[in-house]
Formats: structure tokens, sequence, C-alpha cells
């Protein structure tokens, strides 16, 4: 096996982004499609996204002239068969992961690490199936990979120490802050915390508290402001402490929603077809013009936060050299 190549299964956004990060970081990347155009169309974007590693994050300039010779597109899986890392990144099916992780073991050596880019399915039930349930992990990118400090990881009951150590040292040398989910739930951690914002969000609405533009604002301008700073018990330190938090919250607890199903509105617009940007129709509707302006702002968003997030937390990465074509800047680079 060479230990610096990996690959990248699925070339939707996710997949794109991540394959990106590793090329930035000096990796040989094999990147897997379903057919040539899946590939044609990833290619661009990928090369979009170094040349935001170079302009926006500080990396070597010879990057844009030599990241493609790392790069192999394939449509089969026999080019996975060197790789010591293997990145599933297909929808979240679990036949379809099943499936995929088969046809993983069938080609790689069994000392390879896989990691599956999930948002919430179990990793201990997509190891049920497999020859090395061990070297399976769950590994929770964040949009826009390339550029983000996230990366949650996930151990399956049969995933080993090894594996996880591994993978911890991956995150962290591709200048990622992983956080560990020690125990196996649905949703993970930050999924869950959102699903329950989410939630109450929807009740809000359509209890006629305010409407659609008032939440988000709302939102916005508080829980937006102290989020790229801190977590939600940092901010309770720094606004009081428990004692008054623990007063603040009593009354209010028991009103909050308990639903355990989508709301109505939620469900009337996902039966409607509603995609958000991807077509258009959403809680708010979109020209194509407005959600192409949407998709960049968060973008220049995403940048300015990780920029500001290594300000407040630098860390040391284990990054490449220049040599080899990854960041020139210092340590803490969020890519």
């Amino acid at each position: 096996m060479n230990t610096e190549e990996v690959a990248v299964i699925g070339m939707g956004l996710l997949g794109r982004g991540i394959a990106a990060c590793f090329l930035g970081h000096g990796f040989q990347v094999v990147a897997v499609a379903r057919n040539e155009l899946r590939h044609a169309e990833a290619f661009t974007q990928i090369e979009a996204m170094i040349c935001e590693l170079v302009d926006l994050a500080g990396f070597d300039p010879a990057l844009r002239q030599n990241w493609a010779t790392r790069l192999t597109q394939a449509i089969g899986f026999e080019a996975l068969r060197d790789c010591s890392l293997i990145v599933e990144s297909v929808i979240e099916d679990v036949a379809v992961k099943h499936d995929v992780l088969a046809r993983v073991e069938a080609q790689v050596d069994p000392r390879a690490v896989i990691a599956s880019n999930s948002s919430g399915i179990p990793m201990s039930e997509l190891q049920c199936q497999m020859n090395y349930p061990e070297r399976l992990i769950g590994m929770h990118w964040a949009e826009p990979a390339h550029a983000t400090r996230f990366l949650e990881l996930i151990s399956g009951k049969q995933t080993s120490d090894s594996t996880l150590q591994k993978t911890v040292e991956l995150a962290r040398r591709l200048g990622k802050e992983p956080s560990l989910c020690q125990k196996e739930i649905p949703g993970f951690i930050v999924n869950r915390i959102g699903y329950a914002m989410y939630r109450e969000a929807l009740n809000l609405l359509e209890s006629g508290v305010a409407d659609v533009e008032t939440i988000d604002r709302s939102v916005r301008n508080a829980l937006g402001l102290w989020a790229t700073l801190c977590g939600p018990f940092r901010w309770i330190d720094l606004t009081g402490g428990p004692e008054l938090y623990m007063k603040a919250m009593q009354p209010v607890l028991p009103t909050l929603s308990k639903a355990d199903e989508p709301s109505g509105r939620m469900r009337q617009l996902a039966e409607s077809g509603a995609r958000g940007i991807t077509n258009g129709r959403g809680f708010y509707n979109y020209t194509r013009e407005e959600a192409r302006r949407w998709e960049e702002l968060y973008r220049r968003h995403a940048w300015r936060v990780a920029q500001l997030q290594n300000e407040y937390y630098p860390r040391e990465t284990n990054a490449p050299s220049a040599e080899t074509a990854g960041p020139a800047s210092s340590p803490g680079n969020p890519a």
C-alpha cells in the first residue's frame, strides 16, 4: 500500500471538496464516479477549489500546476487497490452504502482504513456486513469540505482504536479540528443539535409567533454572533453561568416543541418537491441568479469563519511542505 494514496468514492458536492482537500495537502487521490461526465464536472469544480486554497488560504502557488498530476479519475473500483484510505461519499442510503463497502473490500488491502461520509447513519449498521468491520469509521464532513475546519469522527461498535487514531491524525494533517462522537447515536452531535433548533423554529412559525424572515433574522443576529467563537456551554459561562440559565430555562423548557415527526409546513414543502436553491423553491423562492448569489455568499462566509477560527483557536497541523504542494502558510490553515 502507498500510505500517501487515498480514494474518494462519489463525486457529488461533498466528494469534490474532499478530493480537493486531499490534493491540497499533497496526497495522491483516486476519484471514483459513475461516468465520465460526472468526472468532467468534478474536475472543473476541484480546480476552482484548488485556486481558493492558493488565493484564500496561503497554499503554495505551485499547487495550481501540479494538483492534477496527482489525481486519477476512475469508473471502476479496481483503481483502489493501492489506497491506504478510502472515503465513501455516496448518498445517505444504507443499502447503497453496503453495496459500495462490499465492492471496496473486494479490492483493497485488509489494513486499509475505510471511512463513510455520513450525516447520521450509525456505523455499526454498516459494519454488520463487512469482512473487516474494525477498519470502518464514520467521517462527517461539512461543506465546503476543502475550507471548513469541521470533521466529525464516529466509531462503530467494532471500530478499532488503531483505526480511530489513524483517522484523528489524518484529520489534523488535513487542517481539520476533529470532533469525536464517543457514543453511537443517530445524527451524531451537530445534526442532533441542529435538528432540535429546526424543530423549534418550525414550531414558532406554525404557532404564529413569527414569520420565516423574522425567525431567520433572530437566529442570524443572536446565535450567529457567538457560535463562531464558542459553543453552547462556553456561551452559558460567558453570559451568566449555569446558575442564571438554570432559572431561566425552567419555565421555557416545558413549552418547547416535543414533536417526533416533521412539521406540517416542512412536510407540505417536501411533498411539493421543494429542494431549496437546487430548484428555486423552499422556505424562500429563488431565481437562478439569487441561488448562485447565496451559494457564493456562503462560500465566502465559510472562508471568513475559518480564518476567524484559526485566530481564536490556533493549532499545529502536519501539513506537507511546499515541495509536496501543501500550504505555504503558518500552522492553522483553514483547509
